[in-house]
């Protein structure tokens, strides 16, 4: 069985998740607290709470507790591996297609 990393496995499903994709791409343009995230997606204190947690653990976000309020922002985590790894997905997928193209073209006059 093919072995993958432990942080690209959290960091791929952490992305899984559409409200994370979400709440990454809010980040992105300014920090805010778990209050605001939950009150911009619609949910509760403790969903986001449990969002904000896997995210966090990926590496994607950084929080920071100031009082009462938690602050998210985006984690320092540089999505090098996971770029690498698609990258070559892509270009495995491309090679079977470019195959295929070729079997297509000679199978053709046949």
């Amino acid at each position: 069985m093919v072995q993958y990393s432990s942080s690209l496995d959290s960091v791929f499903a952490a992305v899984a998740d559409p409200t994370r994709r979400g709440i990454l791409e809010r980040l992105g343009r300014r920090e805010a607290s778990i209050t605001e995230l939950a009150d911009a997606f619609d949910m509760t204190l403790t969903g986001m709470k449990k969002h904000v947690r896997v995210l966090e653990d990926a590496g994607l976000v950084q929080t920071k507790k100031v009082g009462r309020v938690r602050t998210c922002t985006l984690g320092k985590r540089r999505l090098s591996a996971e770029a690498a790894w698609i990258a070559k997905y892509q270009q495995m997928v491309e090679a079977q297609l470019d195959r295929l193209g070729e079997f297509l073209e000679r199978t053709k006059g046949d």
